[in-house]
């Protein structure tokens, strides 16, 4: 396989730093993959395997290999009275792929519309909105387990998701390169409109009885208003997590703070990051070219030559002062390289 050297990545990663890959290669099919690591020198590691690079901030050039998966492909591996299960490669836009299921009829990703990055990379971060998580619907995830030169199929529950993770993402992560996933979809949808606000773009646009078209064109709109397109403003979605905390924390949380914006979750709670981050001023903040949106504190922004370490500084400051107002710690979600 031939590598490219010193390439810039500025448009293989969502936040648009100027840094470099020492070596780089697409990887258009499975075989691309195999022969790319059949192919690596010990000069060329380490080795990052990217989609769209939709959920990574990059603090400097890479010095070893990218690798870029573009595989494409959607194909119905099989189907039953109620299901249709979907065979995705995994350099599918993930967009793209909801876009197919909406215009085939077949329901349970609609609520995830409009999530940039590809569909390898949805497992990967177990990607979530709106009430749904891919988890939801993976029937199964192929991979190529580069340990033992071998490729291998993981059901749901062999992959460890959780929230915003995955074995993918953690024991997984430099050994399990995902090629392609199994959707399990369904033929007969079963909508869930009445989380966030969907059910009030719903009513705003007069849908009464939606369809899971309804419900997709309802995300994209939403989407569209609160988070910044990474095609203009350089962004990787959502830095932070939504905490999640038990009972006992979440009423001593509540009893300082009675406007807490918080949901059930489990015998657990999740309390809404955004809140605490615009609580403590943040939101529409800019230093420089490093910024919070201002409309969707979570998201932090490059307005054009903010470089990662700017947007790790001021998420470290926005981290500290809501530990210090909330006495709760903010994760990270975003892959700091």
């Amino acid at each position: 396989m031939d590598f490219l050297e010193n390439i810039s990545l500025k448009p293989y990663h969502t936040f648009g730093m100027e840094v470099k890959a020492r070596y780089f290669a697409e990887l258009g099919s499975d075989q691309d993959i195999a022969t790319f690591y059949n192919s690596l020198t010990p000069d060329q590691f380490p080795v990052l395997i990217l989609g769209r690079g939709s959920n990574v901030l990059f603090m400097e050039d890479y010095p070893g290999t990218v690798g870029c998966i573009r595989s494409k492909g959607i194909v119905t591996l099989m189907e039953d009275d109620y299901h249709t299960y979907l065979k995705v490669a995994a350099g599918e836009l993930w967009d793209d792929v909801v876009k197919y299921a909406v215009d085939h009829g077949l329901g349970g990703i609609e609520n995830l519309s409009y999530i940039p990055g590809t569909a390898g990379a949805a497992p990967v971060q177990n990607i979530g909105a709106y009430g749904v998580e891919v988890k939801d619907v993976i029937y199964s995830v192929e991979v190529a387990d580069i340990a033992a030169r071998h490729y291998r199929a993981f059901r749901p529950a062999d992959c460890q998701f959780g929230y915003r993770t995955s074995l993918f993402k953690t024991q997984g992560k430099d050994r399990l390169v995902i090629t392609s996933i199994c959707l399990k979809l369904d033929k007969i949808p079963v909508l869930k409109p009445g989380y966030g606000d969907i059910h009030i773009e719903l009513a705003n646009n007069r849908v009464n009885n939606p369809s899971i078209a309804d419900v997709r064109d309802a995300v994209i709109n939403i989407r569209s208003r609160k988070l910044p397109d990474p095609s203009i403003t350089g962004n990787a979605g959502s830095f932070f997590k939504n905490p999640v905390i038990s009972i006992d924390q979440h009423a001593d949380l509540k009893s300082r703070h009675p406007d807490v914006v918080s949901f059930v979750q489990g015998e657990k709670y999740k309390v809404a990051a955004a809140w605490m981050i615009e609580q403590c001023g943040w939101k529409g903040f800019r230093a420089g070219d490093a910024g919070v949106h201002p409309h969707q504190p979570l998201v932090l922004v490059n307005y054009g030559n903010a470089s990662g370490e700017d947007i790790r500084a001021l998420s470290q400051i926005i981290r500290q002062s809501v530990s210090d107002r909330f006495g709760i710690d903010l994760e990270v979600e975003v892959n700091i390289i």
